[in-house]
C-alpha cells in the first residue's frame, strides 16, 4: 500500500495544507478526502486517483457508455443510490459486482448494498458527477415512486396545509417525510429532469389528470393521475410558484427554483382555467445543463467559418430567427463564449437569463419594475459596451435602439420570430424601421430549426423503399445520393421506442452584402430576396437538413417536419 501523504503531495497538495486538513478531519470527524475536497485544495479526480493507488482500487475517469444491470435498478431504490452515490458497473463477473463510489473511506453503504443485493461487491472509484449522471441514465425508465406517491394521496388531501412556506429551492430528491401530494409533484419533476424534458404538462380531463412531458420537442403521455388529486396538485404547484391558490378563474404565471441534488433548475409556471379544471404547464430550465460551443451545435464547416468571422466584427446586428424552442439562445450563447471578454465589454439583457457565462454581465428583464428589452438596451449604451445581446426584438422601439447601437460602433446580437432568414428583413421593415436603416445596420441573419437525431443505440440502415423515395423526392434528393440505403432508429428502451435521441440544428445563413442591401432599399419581397440568395449560393434550411440525412444523423421525416417548401 503506497504512502498516502506522499501520494497527496505528489498530486499537488502542499505539506502545510495536508497537515491543516488532517487537523480539521481529526476535530470534525470528517474523512480526510472530504476535507480536502471541501477546501478545494485538489480536484476530486486527483483525490480519487490518489486513494485508488493507496487502497489498491480501480479508478474510472469516464463512465460514459457503461450500462447498469437491470437487476440492480429493480432491487435498489433510487433514493439509496442518490444518497450514497453508488451504482453498479456492468454485469457481475465471477459473482462479484463492480460498484462505483466517490467515498472510498465510507464502507458502510457498500456493506448495506452487498446485503441488499445478496452478492459480493468490489469498489471502483469515480467522480460524483460521473456517478450521478449514470444513475440518472439508469433509473430514467422507472416510475420513481409515482405509483407509490399516488397510493398515498387521500381523497381529502390537505390543500390548506400545502400553502405553508416552502424552501427557496425545493429539493425534488428529498421526498422523505413529505406530504403525499408534495412527494407526488417532486417525484414527477425528478422523472422529467432525468428524461431531459423541457416542459411538464398537467392536463385535466373529466376522469383523470394526464401528465405529459415534452422531450426533444415532442409531447409524450406519461402517468395518469386520478381526478381526485387534481386540485391538490394545482395548489401545490401554485405554492411553489408563489401564485394565488384561491384564484381559479384567471390565468396566472409564477416562477420557482428547484434543486436536484447539487444542481438547480429554474421553473416557469403557467396556469390557465379550462372547462375541465385548471391546466398547468411548467417550463424547466436546467442551470447545470451543458453550455454548447459553436462547434457542437450542428454547424457545417462553411457556416462555422462564417459565424466566427462575423462575431469579431466591430459593429452591426446579427439576428438569429426561428420559432420558440428552435435553439436560438443556444446559438447566441455559443457565439458569446467565443468573444474575448478580457478585451471587450459584453452585456446581455434576457428573459430569463438561462445560463450564466463567465466574464459577461447578464441582466434579467423585469417588466413589473419597468426593465424591458428597450429600456435595458438604452441603459447599456451608457455602460461603454463593445458587444450587446438583447433576448428578442419584439417591437419598433427595441429595433430602433438596436439599430442606433449598431450604427454607433457596437456589435448587437438578438433574436426574432420569423420563418426564414429572408422574411426577417421584411419583418423589420414591416415593424416600421426605415429600409435604409435595416440595410446599413444588419450584417448577418441566421434561421434555424432543431431536428431530432437518430438514437445511437438502435441506429440501423435499410434499403430505401418506395415510400422513403417519395419523401426524398420532396426534399430534392435521390436514392443514389445515399447509396440506396437510409439510416433510421429501430426503437429501444433508451429512446422510448421513438428511434430518436437528442437533437441537432439545421441552419440558413444569409449575410447582408451589397446585392441584398440594394434589394432592401428597393423594398423587394421576402420570396424575391430568398430566390435571389439561392441563385448566389444560399444553403436553405431544407438543404442543410438534407446534409444531416446524408451524414446519417437524422431522417427525411424529421427534415420534412421542421422545414417548409423552399422557394426557387
Amino acid at each position: 500500500m503506497a504512502n498516502l501523504a506522499d501520494l497527496l503531495v505528489d498530486a499537488g497538495l502542499t505539506r502545510e495544507r495536508l497537515e491543516e486538513c488532517r487537523r480539521i478531519a481529526g476535530k470534525s470527524g470528517e474523512s480526510l478526502d472530504r476535507v480536502i475536497l471541501q477546501k478545494e485544495y485538489l480536484p476530486e479526480e486527483n483525490v480519487l486517483e490518489v486513494y485508488a493507488r493507496h487502497l489498491g482500487y480501480e479508478f474510472c475517469g469516464n463512465l460514459e457508455g457503461i450500462s447498469v444491470p437491470s437487476e440492480f435498478v429493480d432491487q435498489i431504490p433510487v433514493q439509496f443510490t442518490r444518497n450514497y452515490n453508488l451504482v453498479a458497473l456492468g454485469e457481475p463477473a465471477d459473482g462479484i459486482l463492480r460498484v462505483a463510489t466517490c467515498a472510498p473511506l465510507d464502507p458502510n453503504p457498500m456493506d448495506d448494498l452487498s446485503a441488499m443485493l445478496g452478492s459480493e461487491v468490489e469498489p471502483v472509484l469515480a467522480t460524483r458527477s460521473q456517478i450521478t449522471t449514470l444513475i440518472a441514465r439508469a433509473y430514467r425508465h422507472k416510475a420513481d415512486g409515482v405509483d407509490e406517491a399516488l397510493d398515498a394521496v387521500s381523497e381529502d388531501a390537505d390543500i390548506a396545509g400545502l400553502a405553508e412556506k416552502i424552501d427557496d429551492a425545493e429539493d425534488v430528491l428529498d421526498v422523505s417525510n413529505k406530504a403525499p401530494i408534495i412527494k407526488l409533484v417532486n417525484t414527477i419533476l425528478f422523472q422529467a429532469l432525468k428524461l431531459r424534458a423541457s416542459d411538464v404538462h398537467f392536463h385535466p380531463y373529466g376522469d383523470r389528470t394526464q401528465v405529459r412531458f415534452r422531450i426533444d420537442g415532442i409531447l409524450y403521455d406519461m402517468d395518469s393521475i386520478p381526478r381526485k388529486a387534481h386540485e391538490a396538485i394545482v395548489s401545490r404547484v401554485k405554492v411553489m410558484g408563489k401564485m394565488d391558490i384561491a384564484e381559479r378563474r384567471l390565468p396566472q404565471d409564477g416562477r420557482a427554483t428547484i434543486k436536484i441534488g447539487d444542481g438547480e433548475v429554474d421553473v416557469r409556471i403557467s396556469s390557465v382555467p379550462t372547462t375541465s379544471g385548471e391546466r398547468i404547464v411548467m417550463r424547466l430550465l436546467d442551470k447545470t445543463a451543458k453550455l454548447y460551443l459553436l462547434d457542437e451545435i450542428g454547424l457545417s464547416e462553411k457556416n462555422l467559418v462564417t459565424i466566427r468571422d462575423y462575431i469579431n466584427w466591430s459593429h452591426g446586428i446579427i439576428l438569429v430567427t426561428g420559432p420558440t424552442g428552435s435553439g436560438k439562445t443556444t446559438t447566441l450563447y455559443g457565439s458569446m463564449c467565443e468573444i474575448d471578454t478580457t478585451q471587450k465589454n459584453v452585456l446581455t439583457i434576457e428573459d430569463p437569463v438561462e445560463y450564466g457565462i463567465g466574464g459577461i454581465s447578464q441582466v434579467q428583464v423585469n417588466t413589473k419594475k419597468g426593465l424591458t428589452f428597450a429600456s435595458g438596451l438604452r441603459s447599456f449604451l451608457r455602460q461603454d459596451p463593445d458587444v450587446m445581446m438583447v433576448g428578442e426584438i419584439r417591437d419598433l422601439e427595441t429595433a430602433e435602439i438596436a439599430i442606433r447601437a449598431a450604427l454607433t460602433g457596437h456589435l448587437v446580437f438578438s433574436t426574432v420570430h420569423t420563418n426564414d432568414a429572408a422574411s426577417t428583413i421584411t419583418r423589420m421593415v414591416d415593424q416600421g424601421v426605415e429600409p435604409y436603416l435595416v440595410s446599413s445596420s444588419l450584417i448577418l441573419v441566421i434561421a434555424q430549426r432543431l431536428v431530432r437525431t437518430i438514437c445511437p443505440h438502435c441506429r440501423t440502415s435499410v434499403e430505401i423503399s418506395d415510400e422513403e423515395r417519395a419523401k426524398l423526392s420532396k426534399l430534392g434528393m435521390t436514392r443514389e445520393e445515399l447509396d440506396n440505403e437510409i439510416a433510421f432508429g429501430a426503437g429501444c428502451d433508451e429512446c422510448f421506442h421513438s428511434g430518436y435521441a437528442g437533437r441537432t440544428a439545421i441552419y440558413e445563413f444569409l449575410p447582408v452584402e451589397e446585392t441584398l442591401r440594394t434589394q432592401i432599399m428597393e423594398g423587394v419581397t421576402a420570396s424575391q430576396i430568398k430566390r435571389s440568395a439561392i441563385e448566389r449560393g444560399l444553403i436553405t434550411l431544407r438543404m442543410d437538413g438534407c446534409d444531416k440525412i446524408r451524414q446519417r444523423l437524422s431522417t427525411p421525416d424529421e427534415v420534412l417536419r421542421v422545414t417548409q417548401l423552399d422557394l426557387g
